[in-house]
């Protein structure tokens, strides 16, 4: 595993030892980012469900600002601490052991909303997007809000719920990665409400 791209480009990335992390390929991490990006003017990242860190640091390498590492083994931990110092990201990094439906409790309280998600849950866990609803509800996003779900390629989640709408979807043998944009529903409507405005003026 490697930084794909931007100013880490080429940095390798250690792996979490043993099964217990499933980290996503270089190949699959390229595709995500020509989806989504693949470059980022600032904007602050999540990586929800971190693992090695490599989604989160790839964002950074390719122009985020700041990106929060949560995950709930101590293992997972040390590897991203250990990937953001290979990778001289430190400074723009907050990492936390947690698990995720805590850590967003805790960020909800710090009045912190987000540009990029990445959720890439072990494949046992099928609440992607009851996560994204919490997220939503706690007032966690940023208007037009990316969100990057990875999970199990036999599982379906909805083409929309909540305010998410989603843009695509990719296979990759067993992973699937659907992408999601978050727009708040009141933004939509006064763009609606506006549109009907202008029409009949």
């Amino acid at each position: 595993m490697r930084v794909v791209a931007g100013e880490a480009k080429g940095r390798p990335l250690k792996a979490v030892p043993g099964n217990g992390t499933r980290p996503t390929t270089d190949k699959v991490k390229e595709a995500i980012f020509s989806m989504i990006g693949p470059f980022f003017d600032g904007g602050v990242a999540l990586d929800l469900f971190a693992g090695t860190g490599g989604l989160a640091i790839e964002s950074l390498s390719r122009g985020a600002e700041r990106a929060i590492f949560v995950d709930a083994d101590a293992k997972s931990i040390e590897v991203v601490r250990a990937n953001l110092k290979a990778t001289g990201f430190e400074k723009q990094s907050e990492v936390y052991r947690n698990d995720a439906e805590r850590a967003l409790k805790v960020l909800a309280k710090r009045d912190t909303a987000f540009d990029l998600v990445f959720l890439d849950p072990p494949y046992r866990m099928k609440n992607g997007d009851e996560l994204l609803l919490r997220m939503e509800e706690s007032g966690l996003l940023q208007p037009g809000a990316v969100i990057v779900l990875e999970y199990e390629s036999s599982y379906e989640y909805p083409e929309a719920f909540g305010s998410f709408s989603l843009r695509r979807k990719a296979v990759y043998g067993e992973t699937a990665v659907s992408i999601y944009d978050w727009e708040p529903q009141n933004d939509a409507e006064e763009q609606e409400d506006s549109a009907e405005e202008d029409s009949e003026a």
